[in-house]
Order: structure tokens, then C-alpha cells, then sequence
């Protein structure tokens, strides 16, 4: 088993220290659920701290590193070699309404490459984790994407867009291509967790449009360690620029690339 590095065990840390709040915060927010106190307010509040917190244990133990957060956006050292990309909260809307399905994630970007990815689930206290080049791993097991090869024998993960968004024509014709075509189609509200879910061998691919780097960041590294391909809608590699990916097992994210290419043309 390979043993966590220091910047893997500051990582892991930092998420351990702020899922506590989130998870006694999470309690108060399922009473809220059948009140008429503010609800958006309370999980506004407890996104913000829990960004405050983690940039705090961050910083602490990498001063020098610069930070691309969901709340605050750019800040610490420009000018920085590495960067965090954090989300606080993944999920929030499922964090609203007292859904048990969020996480916390963690990456690091050196020169524009994510070089180390961390997704907590505080809930079921399941840490995803990767480092470039030495697997990815679920706490202390290693994690291998699926062996299914066959279309119809999957299942895949998505996030269907909400209110507002403008993908929603291109996203109605990828997901019916998808349905027709596969064993199964899952939406569970939390990016990062569905593609540790597929680095894990639950799901066998993943697609989504218009994400932001900080719910994709971590992601990415963990799928590509545990043995899976990632690219973006045009089968390139600016996922994080775009906000458009495409992750699936090693074998069958070609068929599954052609069926989301056929369906958005």
C-alpha cells in the first residue's frame, strides 16, 4: 500500500477538521427542513465558514501556495507555482434540503497541471485521494474503474442542469442517446463524488457541461489514477477550462465519447 504523503495527510487534515462543523451544521439544517427559519441562509453561512476554514488549515501548512476557491475565487499568491482548488461544499443543494450526499474537495494545480486530488464524504467518511503517478485510493484501499466494456451493461453518473443554465437543449439530447443505450442513468447532486464514484467502479462513466475547476479539479487526477480516462466534450484535455468533461473506464470511453459527439452534433 502506498503510504500518504505529507501534502496528502495536510489535505486530509484540512478536510477532516472542517467536515466536523459541516456534519453537526448539517443536523441543524434537516430540523430547518420542516421550519420556516431562512434554510439558504443557514447553508450559505456554513459554505462560507467552511471555506474560511479550510483556507485557514491550508495556508498554515502551505504558505506559499496562491488559491482558486468557489466563494472568494482567486486570492493568496498569484504568482505561485501551485494553487489550491478547493470546494467547500459540493452538493449544497442537497446540503439544503438535508440530503446526506455532499463532500468536500481538494486539489492541487502545479503550472496549470492538477498534481494531487482529495474528495471527503463526511457522511459515510469515505476519503478519495490520488497523487500524480502513485494511484488513487479510497482511505486505504486501492481503487480500479470498472472492467465493463459494453455499453449496455453500464451505468452513468450526470448532473442534470437547473434553472438558469443555458445547456439545457445540448444536455436533453445527450442523456436520451444515453438512456436508450445504457443499463442506467444516476443524478445525485455532487460532481466531485460522482467521478470518485466511477474512480471507485460504481458508475462507469460520467459526463456534465458547464462545471466550474473546483468541482472537477480533484476529480480528474483520482478517475486518470485509478485507471480512467478523462477529456472534454470534444475528446480534449481543457476540461478545466471549459467545465465540460467526459470520464469513463478505460474501456469503454471511446463507444461512450462516440454516443455523446453523435447526439450533441
Amino acid at each position: 500500500m502506498y503510504r500518504r504523503s505529507a501534502l496528502i495527510n495536510v489535505m486530509a487534515g484540512a478536510a477532516q477538521k472542517t467536515a466536523r462543523k459541516l456534519v453537526r451544521d448539517f443536523g441543524e439544517v434537516e430540523q430547518l427542513q420542516v421550519s420556516k427559519k431562512g434554510v439558504a441562509d443557514f447553508v450559505t453561512n456554513a459554505d462560507i465558514a467552511a471555506e474560511k476554514r479550510l483556507r485557514e488549515e491550508l495556508s498554515k501548512a502551505r504558505p506559499e501556495f496562491g488559491f482558486l476557491m468557489e466563494e472568494s475565487g482567486v486570492s493568496g499568491n498569484k504568482a505561485a507555482d501551485e494553487r489550491w482548488i478547493v470546494d467547500p461544499l459540493d452538493g449544497t443543494l442537497n446540503y439544503m434540503h438535508g440530503i446526506p450526499h455532499f463532500a468536500i474537495s481538494i486539489a492541487v494545480e502545479r503550472q496549470g497541471e492538477i498534481t494531487a486530488g482529495l474528495i471527503y464524504e463526511p457522511v459515510r467518511d469515505e476519503m478519495f485521494w490520488a497523487e500524480k503517478g502513485t494511484g488513487a485510493y479510497l482511505n486505504d484501499r486501492r481503487l480500479r474503474v470498472s472492467a465493463r466494456s459494453r455499453i449496455q451493461e453500464c451505468v452513468f453518473a450526470t448532473g442534470i442542469p437547473f434553472l438558469g443554465r443555458k445547456t439545457h437543449p445540448r444536455y436533453v439530447h445527450t442523456l436520451e442517446a444515453v438512456m436508450q443505450r445504457s443499463a442506467g442513468v444516476r443524478r445525485f447532486g455532487a460532481a466531485s463524488l460522482d467521478l470518485a464514484w466511477l474512480a471507485a467502479g460504481r458508475f462507469d462513466g460520467f459526463w456534465e457541461f458547464a462545471l466550474s475547476p473546483w468541482d472537477i479539479a480533484a476529480g480528474i487526477l483520482i478517475v486518470r489514477e485509478a485507471g480512467g480516462f478523462v477529456t472534454d466534450a470534444t475528446g480534449g484535455p481543457r476540461m478545466l477550462e471549459t467545465g465540460d468533461i467526459l470520464a469513463a473506464n478505460d474501456a469503454v470511453h471511446a463507444d461512450f465519447a462516440r454516443v455523446l459527439r453523435d447526439a450533441m452534433a
